[in-house]
């Protein structure tokens, strides 16, 4: 036993110290197992930040230029990529749209523009049409012109309308250029004479070149084979010719020289309008005789049937010119004996053929003397 109480006061102290200890960290294995395992697999790191990493506020980690050159993205494409959201809309622009909402008086449609731009109903097509969805559907994707600036809602307006009108007269340009025939049917009439419609565009046929012996009234609904007389776009005159059409092609049947059985369809103080198988030819007064005569109602009677001969054929003009005179055996037959005239008719104009033909060939014996 030792001599000395404080020391032994001290041990017991010292033991009971580390008997609480152990009582401890048994009681902490007991209310979580692992933390033991835990201790032993994971020891604590060292999180003191090294002096080697740089702080936000030192100027070395910032990134430069060459940071991004790696990147696959330039400067000079992100501007590209923004400019294509950089809209700049103007009126007379022709832009691509998507049709998302079909309205009674118009349809909303998407451009990329802030605020969805509207076409009203009377914009929709340059022809009749009796509701929208004759034309447009939901989700489409079409061309639409832009008419005008943003409104005080930043909404833009558009057509469909001002597209084929543009084209329309395009198109008709260039069949008139060709000298094309095209077939159109007659919508309405009027004192002046018919309305069709080209190409969408609206037409006018002067009551002096249709050729037909229908009544105007008569000739609603009906297709004419039309050429085109004027075209002028800035005037919004589009006139057409049925008498041409019909003497054009009548003409590729038809020669000078040759003689056409004819009815009178009409008399005026200058001549007689002959039809010649769908076509009107004109017998000028100077071309009946080789007397005078004061007026053709002297000699001639409406729906009279009579041979005549094809002296001109004018295809740029539409008109077929035509004489009795050249076929008159002796001068002022067709005054006493119109009969005789019509008998040999074939005979004189065989004369008649002749004598051009001698005539071309004098002309070109003419020209290779000059020349020489």
């Amino acid at each position: 036993m030792s001599g000395n109480p404080n020391e032994s006061i001290q041990e017991k102290e010292s033991s009971n110290d580390i008997n609480q200890e152990k009582a401890e960290s048994a009681l902490a294995e007991d209310q979580n197992p692992d933390a033991g395992a835990a201790k032993e697999e994971f020891p604590t790191e060292d999180l003191s930040i090294p002096s080697e990493v740089p702080t936000a506020d030192n100027s070395s980690s910032r990134p430069t230029k060459n940071d991004f050159d790696g990147a696959g993205f330039t400067l000079d494409e992100f501007a590209s990529l923004l400019s294509k959201y950089d809209y700049n809309f103007k009126p007379g622009d022709i832009v691509n749209g998507t049709v998302f909402a079909l309205e009674s008086k118009g349809a909303m449609i998407d451009i990329g523009a802030k605020t969805a731009a509207f076409m009203p109903m009377q914009e929709v097509s340059i022809n009749r049409v009796e509701g929208l969805s004759d034309v447009l559907q939901p989700a489409e994707i079409r061309e639409f012109f832009i008419m005008s600036e943003e409104n005080e809602d930043g909404q833009l307006s558009l057509s469909i309308r001002r597209i084929e009108y543009q084209r329309a007269w395009e198109r008709v340009r260039q069949l008139q250029k060709e000298d094309a025939t095209i077939y159109s049917e007659v919508f309405a009439t009027n004192r002046g004479g018919a309305l069709v419609r080209v190409e969408g565009l609206r037409g006018f046929i002067p009551g002096s070149h249709i050729s037909t012996r229908k009544a105007k009234e008569e000739l609603v609904a009906d297709f004419l084979p039309l050429k085109f007389l004027e075209v002028d776009e800035e005037r919004n005159r589009l006139v057409l010719s049925h008498r041409r059409a019909l003497v054009e092609r009548k003409m590729n049947r038809l020669e000078v020289g040759e003689v056409v059985i004819g009815t009178v369809r009409g008399i005026k103080p200058y001549g007689a309008f002959i039809d010649i198988g769908g076509v009107s030819g004109l017998l000028h007064i100077s071309e009946i005789s080789h007397e005078h005569i004061e007026t053709p109602h002297s000699t001639l009677n409406v729906n009279d049937q009579m041979k005549v001969m094809i002296i001109d054929l004018d295809a740029e003009r539409g008109r077929i010119s035509l004489s009795t005179k050249a076929l008159e055996p002796e001068p002022g037959d067709m005054l006493t004996d119109p009969q005789k005239v019509f008998d040999k008719a074939e005979e004189m104009a065989a004369r008649y053929k002749q004598m051009l033909l001698e005539q071309a060939e004098e002309g070109e014996e003419t020209n290779s003397v000059m020349m020489v």
